[in-house]
């Protein structure tokens, strides 16, 4: 696995940090997992996210539970998500928030428990090239009315 400089991942991660947050409460901290055992780990857990085992990294946004924090972490996960885009990365989002595995994410990485779990993001490089299917802005974009 090509590893992702250190310096890339944080400048990936501030993009989630500076994401809008209700009253700028910023409930919002992440969690980098590099180990290779720890990505295992968690791929095992989510069973959504069973291919992150071959991620060169995962993202965990956790956000304390406050009024809006599922918000406020979709925020940070979008803007994480655009930043991989624009490092040259590929990524997906894997649910966290009311999933039965999100107590167990939390736990294996010693979370507090006044926090939630939002997203786990696997970072790698795709073959893709960022080639998926999408439906055309004159097919989703409306003006005055729907």
């Amino acid at each position: 696995m090509v590893a992702v400089e250190k310096e890339t991942i944080e400048k990936i991660v501030d993009c989630g940090r500076f994401a809008p947050t209700a009253n700028n409460l910023q409930p919002c901290d992440f969690i980098v997992i590099t180990s290779r055992q720890m990505l295992q780990k968690l791929s095992n857990i989510a069973v959504n996210g069973s291919f992150m085992k071959s991620s060169a990294f995962c993202i965990i946004v956790v956000a304390k539970e406050i009024k809006y924090y599922l918000e406020d972490g979709c925020a940070a996960t979008e803007n994480i998500l655009l930043a991989v885009h624009d490092c040259g990365l590929s990524a997906c989002w894997v649910a966290g928030d009311k999933k039965d595995y999100a107590d167990s994410v939390l736990q294996l990485l010693g979370v507090p428990s006044e926090y939630k779990l939002i997203s786990i993001i696997p970072v790698g490089f795709s073959d893709q090239n960022g080639n998926i299917d999408k439906r055309e802005l004159k097919d989703v974009l409306h003006w005055e009315k729907f």
